[in-house]
């Protein structure tokens, strides 16, 4: 048996999707839980399958922001974990995009303790996020932070709550009132107890056959042998912890964070997958030390063979801000996550773009030489990169499948990040599609 949790160690969008996809399909896996986040993730997934008899699905990009990336492989159970928080019309609508192309849901599940995000918690956001003014975080407004409020302050709604119909008829008044104060104190309007319980009770009948116990699935699994992986959201530098703080999610995205969002003990993790991008990318607000601007930033952000390739947020469409590689953050959250491996993702768009490509080895801050991304987010904003150079590479790296396909300036390059970062470089990403990437076996 073998738990593998696969953690973003940048800003999110580093490619965990496709590396979770890869593992789920190559090892047969048989429990993939997301295990925090909700509908603020992306996670850009393009199945493909070799041979003639491909399924309908093969080699079309999804975008999946709630359900597992382990859903493309067959006979595997998708776990919506006890860490993450859903909104089941979004939900609803991944399922049936899915089921549209041939793709299997039945197995498909949701942890009776994930809570819900209901209608004013996104109202809530987009109120505070205009209340912030200059202060403004850059959040997805999808209502993740006051769902993650509401759960902390013990007053959220868990998705087994639906399916108690007794509880919500006394519990959901207060509920409204209680969104009601905080709404009006931010010129909103006012919760309707009746029209949540509406909503409740359509919900109940959409989703309350995959709504489940989790314990008693994942305790069978990790008796009875078979792989499962902990699909994360985000990346450690915007984990609630220790990113950039406050411009972070509202969860734990570590690899500690997925032993607790999915019920596996913390023991049973037995190997950690950090997914780095060949370079830096990130949306929202917050210091970003080596952001390139202009031209330079647009040869990156417009990289790659397709438009789904480009560096567009997928759940929000926003451009992402791009810079180049900061080894110093990357080391920093593969020591947080305990990485065994690297997965380093969209080393193909680099092929032939520019004649050296930058990697930030270190930081300097009032003078002197920093190898740790500081504490505090404000003094992070006035830390230089101190650079070093590689070559490029003119041959193409794109759809290699092996170590050796790789130019020698693509291995060199990897093998750099390697040192850097202090962790072995096993997986490089050679295009979005699965089939599309190399394995360093020495």
């Amino acid at each position: 048996m073998a738990v593998t949790a696969v953690v973003g160690c940048g800003w999110g969008d580093e490619g965990k999707g496709k590396i979770v996809d890869a593992l789920a399909a190559e090892r047969h896996a048989r429990l993939v839980i997301r295990f925090n986040g909700g509908p603020n993730a992306g996670h850009t997934v393009v199945p493909e399958v070799d041979g003639s008899d491909k399924p309908a699905w093969s080699g079309v990009v999804f975008r999946l922001h709630q359900v597992p990336s382990g859903v493309f492989t067959p006979g595997c159970v998708c776990l919506v974990g006890t860490g993450t928080v859903v909104d089941p019309d979004g939900f609803l609508r991944e399922l049936a995009e899915l089921e549209q192309h041939g793709v299997s849901t039945e197995n498909v599940l949701l942890s009776d303790r994930a809570h819900l995000v209901l209608p004013m918690h996104r109202d809530r956001e987009r109120l505070l996020e205009q209340a912030r003014e200059q202060l403004k975080q850059g959040t997805t407004l999808q209502g993740i932070g006051p769902t993650y409020e509401d759960k902390m302050a013990r007053i959220g709604l868990r998705l087994g709550d639906l399916l108690d119909g007794e509880y919500l008829d006394e519990y959901l008044p207060f509920l409204a009132e209680e969104h009601s104060r905080r709404l009006g104190a931010l010129g909103g309007e006012p919760v309707s107890a009746g029209e949540l319980r509406e909503l409740c009770d359509r919900w109940a009948q959409q989703i309350g056959h995959r709504i489940v116990d989790s314990h008693p699935l994942v305790q069978r699994t990790l008796r009875e042998g078979g792989d499962l992986i902990l699909e994360g959201q985000l990346g450690a530098c915007r984990e609630i912890d220790w990113g950039i703080y406050p411009y972070v999610t509202s969860s734990g995205a570590t690899a500690a964070a997925g032993a607790a969002g999915s019920g596996v003990p913390v023991t049973a993790i037995n190997e950690v997958i950090g997914v780095l991008k060949a370079f830096s990318t990130t949306v929202g607000e917050g210091p970003f030390v080596t952001e390139l601007f202009g031209a330079e930033a647009d040869r990156l952000r417009y990289a790659g063979e397709s438009e789904s390739e480009h560096e567009f947020g997928a759940t929000t469409g926003r451009s992402r801000r791009c810079g180049w590689f900061d080894a110093v953050a990357a080391r920093q959250a593969a020591a947080l996550n305990g990485c065994t491996d690297i997965a380093l993702t969209k080393l193909d768009v680099l092929d032939g773009l520019l004649p050296e490509l930058q990697v930030a080895s270190g930081y300097e801050m009032n003078g002197e030489r920093v190898e740790y991304v500081p504490s505090s987010t404000r003094r992070l904003k006035y830390v230089t990169p101190v650079y070093e150079t590689l070559p490029c590479w003119k041959q193409p790296s794109r759809g290699a499948r092996t170590w050796e396909r790789l130019p020698a300036e693509a291995q060199a390059y990897a093998k750099r990040i390697e040192q850097l970062v202090e962790v072995p470089v096993t997986y490089l990403g050679t295009g979005p599609a699965r089939l599309a990437m190399a394995k360093q076996t020495t």
